[in-house]
């Protein structure tokens, strides 16, 4: 059985990878784009380039009315109240960095900021950072057997002092979903802000974050089947109403004199200088791509393939999953076989993994461990794909035993 990909040739990347022999399994770093966001990308340029909100041309007009459907798309997609609460970023790091700053005036000494063992460094180091300029707590929660946050360790460190928790949808490492609801309930109990890193989470089904409840949520584009150098930060209204600004310059402006500004409330004024238009517009496209596709044979397909990676993995003798992932991704190391080696002999074969330690060093060293392969899937992906994978794992090891 093949498992076809019923998408695959809306992504006009992979006729070029067949062309070179290539196979990509990196979706979790960054995805491929359908053609819907090559078509509005180049759309945005052939019909002219402009500034958006300033002019009063025809081209800005245009501009903005795409960049500004964006927003209203998103917000959409993520139910959120409304499209002002929707702020443009150039990605999920840009996200969070824009939190630590904006809320830095919560904090006094002796405040308590709650994150993981499992974040990936955009998520650990403006909070890191944040808390060496403050004088504050870094509370690390630590994870069970199985690679979760642990919830009996969680409630006993989150408490009185925490005024923030920031903690991972889904894992980029160990790809688990962690237990987002009981771990917000506990930052609530205690008034405390509340941030979820949804930069992989949000490429797998579709999130309510009504219904989460989280004051904060970020994704970046590029993983979603959108352009590199766009982000989404969406924040509660009352929530974004406790930031201040944090870049300066045009667009969020009111009023400024020689000593003096006036800025603009969110979103506008947390989105300075001009923005990602381009990406921006080409992310608008791809949420309108995925709309336009049926939800549950999507989540069905990602499924039925990664069952597929992980059956095909136990097969290799020495080979260590760091977790039993939850969807369409695996890391692992294999018994006497450096990562980096393993890597580079998978490449030769013109197999497109990841290795080293995926922006979580911490979480690695804490596991014990250098680094670790990881193999990520995109709805693009089919059995074919992990097919050649396995072959070429299989003889890599040969070559490295």
């Amino acid at each position: 059985m093949s498992l076809p990909s019923p998408w695959r040739a809306d992504f006009p990347a992979f006729a070029a990878f067949t062309a070179s022999a290539q196979t990509y399994l990196d979706s979790a770093a960054t995805a491929q784009k359908p053609q819907a966001v090559l078509d509005a990308l180049l759309g945005y340029y052939l019909e002219g380039a402009a500034n958006v909100h300033r002019a009063q041309h025809a081209p800005g007009e245009r501009a903005t009315l795409a960049f500004e459907g964006t927003r209203r798309k998103v917000a959409q997609w993520l139910n959120a109240d409304s499209p002002e609460e929707i702020v443009f970023t150039r990605g999920s790091t840009e996200g969070l960095n824009l939190l630590a700053y904006g809320l830095e005036h919560l904090f006094v000494e002796g405040d308590e900021i709650a994150v993981s063992a499992l974040e990936h460094h955009a998520n650990l180091l403006p909070w890191q950072q944040l808390a060496r300029r403050r004088n504050l707590k870094l509370v690390v929660l630590p994870l069970d057997a199985a690679g979760d946050i642990d919830l009996e360790q969680a409630d006993a460190l989150i408490g009185p002092r925490t005024r923030l928790l920031a903690v991972s949808q889904l894992s980029n490492v160990l790809g688990r979903w962690q237990p987002l609801a009981p771990l917000l309930a506990l930052a609530r109990a205690q008034d405390a802000l509340t941030v979820v890193d949804g930069a992989q989470g949000v490429v797998h089904g579709r999130h309510d974050l009504q219904a989460l409840g989280c004051d904060f949520y970020v994704f970046s584009g590029h993983k979603l089947y959108a352009p590199d150098g766009c982000g989404v930060l969406y924040g509660r209204r009352r929530a974004l109403a406790q930031l201040r600004h944090w870049q300066f310059g045009g667009e969020m402006v009111q009023y400024v004199d020689y000593h003096e500004a006036r800025f603009r409330p969110p979103p506008l004024g947390f989105e300075a200088g001009t923005p990602a238009i381009a990406a921006t517009v080409g992310l608008g496209a791809a949420l309108d791509y995925l709309g336009a596709q049926d939800e549950q044979a999507i989540v069905a397909h990602e499924a039925a393939l990664h069952q597929r990676l992980l059956a095909g993995l136990a097969r290799f003798d020495g080979l260590h999953l760091l977790s039993e992932s939850h969807t369409a991704m695996a890391s692992f190391v294999v018994e006497g076989v450096h990562n980096a080696d393993l890597s580079h002999l998978l490449s030769e074969q013109g197999i497109a993994v990841r290795a080293g330690q995926h922006c979580a060093m911490p979480l690695l060293r804490r596991l014990g461990m250098p680094g670790a392969i990881r193999v990520s899937l995109g709805l693009y992906n089919d059995g074919d794909d992990l097919e050649r994978f396995f072959a070429a794992f299989h003889h890599a090891l040969e070559l490295l035993r």
